[in-house]
């Protein structure tokens, strides 16, 4: 199906150039009285359409047609295929040699381009797998030892000694679960070939839906919220964005030292929904800034600031991969009154005043 699309495009886009040069050898021809401008006219055609098509197929028939119709309209004897002429079988000839350098040289960079892509990705999940390895081994630590505490001293453990490791249990287990729901979001944005599911959601019910959410998870930490007052509708998949939000939310809770307001406003900018997840905390250096949507910071040094985890370099390496997917853009930065902004941007659907 992809392939006959391609054959149509390229087909359509071929078809409507030679028209193009056609009638602009023509007006030339009319306008100025010369003929010398027509094969100019056509080598830029071709030129053109070894550019943008794929391989040497398209190329190389629009330089034939092209000296077909630069033969027959624009060349004594009028009207009729003369190929005898050397002037015509030059013509003929440069028209083809610029058609395949040009297909050469184009196949050549996309290749390298596709190359370079894969290497890329590659590299992604490299660190995307450092990043895995490194922060799930941290809870599982702290699980298994609580567990090797429990059951080897079970009798001897009072009821609140107990009850604080099973709780360490408990908030362990539910940070690996929400690692494993990001790495699953990854997996199934990843393929080019899958689709996300992107429906209009009122931009209230997603807010709401992500505050009770976090409150839940974060009862002691108060969030203040700022949207608009009007309507409005964005085109997503409300699941994603959700998670996004979540996952911003908890890095804020999670690394933010010193942080006594959090902040989630979304306003209108450039028919963009703007959302922002401001925190008061330490910041953000400078250095981590530049790699902080990558999957994998250096950890030089790399305990959190909260002592027991660092989960930043996998959410907001699955942030960045559900806003890219969205055709949204990520961004962090620093404030200047202390603190850091993360947010992300996504086109309006709908607004009611």
């Amino acid at each position: 199906m992809e392939k006959n699309k391609s054959f149509l495009y390229n087909l359509i886009f071929v078809v409507c150039v030679l028209i193009l040069a056609f009638f602009l050898s023509y007006y030339i021809q009319f306008e100025f009285e010369t003929d010398s401008l027509v094969p100019m006219v056509f080598v830029l055609g071709v030129f053109f359409i070894a550019l943008r098509t794929e391989g040497y197929f398209w190329g190389v028939v629009s330089s034939l047609v092209g000296v077909m119709l630069v033969n027959f309209a624009f060349t004594a004897p009028f009207f009729q295929l003369d190929f005898i002429t050397p002037v015509n079988m030059f013509a003929a000839v440069v028209m083809l040699v610029i058609a395949i350098m040009t297909s050469t040289l184009t196949t050549k960079i996309k290749q390298q381009e596709k190359i370079k892509m894969e290497s890329e990705k590659e590299r992604m999940r490299g660190n995307l797998l450092r990043a895995v390895s490194h922060d799930l081994r941290t809870p599982l630590t702290s699980i298994y030892g609580a567990t090797s505490v429990i059951m080897e001293n079970y009798d001897s453990l009072n009821r609140e000694k107990q009850l604080k490791l099973l709780e360490e249990i408990h908030t362990d287990s539910q940070w690996l679960i929400r690692m494993v729901e990001n790495l699953l979001s990854v997996t199934r944005i990843d393929d080019s070939i899958t689709k996300i599911s992107m429906v209009p959601v009122a931009l209230d019910e997603l807010i709401d839906s992500v505050i009770v959410k976090f409150n839940k998870h974060y009862p002691k930490q108060a969030v203040k919220v700022e949207v608009p007052d009007e309507f409005i509708s964005i085109s997503m998949d409300a699941i994603l964005i959700q998670q996004v939000l979540m996952n911003i939310m908890e890095n804020a809770v999670f690394h933010a030292e010193g942080m006594t307001e959090l902040v989630l406003s979304v306003h209108i900018e450039d028919n963009k929904a703007v959302f922002e997840v401001i925190d008061n905390g330490c910041g953000v250096t400078e250095d981590k800034l530049s790699q902080i949507f990558t999957g994998y910071l250096e950890r030089e040094g790399s305990a959190p600031t909260d002592g027991s985890r660092n989960n930043m370099g996998i959410g907001l390496s699955v942030c960045s991969t559900i806003i890219k997917a969205h055709g949204g853009v990520i961004f962090a930065k620093n404030r200047k009154e202390g603190g850091a902004i993360f947010g992300f941007t996504l086109e309006i659907e709908d607004t009611y005043e």
